[in-house]
């Protein structure tokens, strides 16, 4: 069987789906098309065939939106697969919408519903509409939360049997195996992700700000792409002591290794895959109490739950595990990686998508 992955985004589509597509490959040629970069080579190693498709993911031009739907619609005309699999919003609703056209077996992937469904107004009525267009014959629509789930069916997005909810894209056990904890002279918080407003980057830089003017001996760093530009205010914070930027890494490893806590005060998620790697790491997670973050926490057990946009919750939150001892911090540890090994091992998660593309 041929079948065609269609993403936005090469190192997603390499770190949190190379089980999945690895599985596909024993019996399947795989098609990838997506716009280059790193790790498409990476991609190309295990066995994938590489079509590279301009995609720009921030862009909200309908020209240029109608554009990728053709190229989409083109590609399969000459391509011809037997199974398309889609990621991402654009990905899911112009490959979803040339999939539907062209007859095709289609699976979407919600990974995430992002800014446009937060707000009420005409840009959610236009996404809510083409997606509803786009998902209408997919054979299975897979979501990372059960809430998002419950979004699209009760708003006649899609039909209840389309649905299936998955625990994220799940967590490989053996690469973040757990890891001993640290001794630290200060408590050592670290934030991985996109550097950008709805990842929670001002509410965790200004809680911060409020531990150190309480006198608390703590310190964060923060790992990942900038998204958007927020290096004024990371070397304001860097300049007084308390937070280093380390930019993009291929390998976050031994920054969750060095690190007492992960924080994530997200605004929204699909499954926010940092929070499952570092709690399988052993390490106690601080995150947002909304869908696609709350799930991956045992509040007050493995880590604590703070509100989005609120950073005094935060401060609150991070404030809590300081004052932890370290034998506390421990055991909230040890907690964390068992409740990720009972419900994010990527094993049974890829085992149970398979089973529901080919079913």
């Amino acid at each position: 069987m041929r079948v065609l992955i269609i993403a936005n985004y090469a190192l997603g589509l390499y770190q949190f789906r190379r089980e999945l597509i690895t599985e596909l490959l024993k019996t399947n040629e795989v098609y990838i098309t997506l716009p280059y970069g790193k790790l498409i080579d990476e991609l190309k190693k295990i066995g994938c065939k590489y079509i590279e498709t301009d995609l720009d993911r921030r862009n909200t031009s309908l020209i240029q939106d109608f554009k990728l739907l053709v190229n989409y619609y083109r590609l399969l005309c000459k391509l011809r697969p037997d199974l398309v699999i889609t990621y991402t919003i654009k990905p899911n609703i112009y490959g979803g919408i040339a999939s539907n056209i062209k007859k095709i077996t289609y699976v979407e992937n919600i990974t995430g519903l992002g800014t446009a469904f937060e707000k009420k107004g005409i840009l959610r009525l236009l996404v809510k509409n083409l997606y509803k267009l786009s998902a209408k014959n997919a054979k299975v629509v897979f979501f990372e939360n059960s809430m998002n789930k419950k979004i699209f069916v009760e708003e006649k997005i899609i039909e209840e049997k389309q649905a299936k909810v998955l625990n994220g894209a799940g967590v490989n056990l053996d690469y973040f195996r757990f890891l001993e904890y640290p001794q630290n002279p200060e408590t050592r918080f670290l934030f991985i992700g996109r550097v950008m407003r709805e990842k929670g980057i001002i509410e965790i830089l200004e809680a911060m700000k409020l531990l150190i003017k309480d006198n608390y001996s703590c310190f964060l760093d923060i790992v990942g792409p900038l998204e958007e530009d927020y290096s004024k205010l990371i070397e304001s914070c860097e300049l007084n002591g308390f937070v280093k930027y380390h930019g993009y890494q291929d390998d976050v490893r031994p920054y969750i290794e060095r690190c007492d806590c992960f924080v994530l005060p997200s605004y929204h998620e699909g499954m926010a895959n940092t929070n499952l790697e570092c709690g399988a790491s052993g390490r106690p997670v601080i995150t947002s109490n909304i869908p696609g973050c709350q799930e991956a926490v045992l509040n007050g057990v493995s880590g604590f739950l703070c509100e989005p946009k609120d950073t005094q919750s935060l401060y609150v939150s991070m404030k809590r595990f300081i004052q932890l001892d370290k034998t506390e911090r421990i055991k909230m540890g040890k907690e964390a990686r068992k409740h990720i090994e009972n419900n994010f091992d990527k094993r049974i998660i890829v085992k149970e998508t398979i089973e529901k593309i080919y079913g």
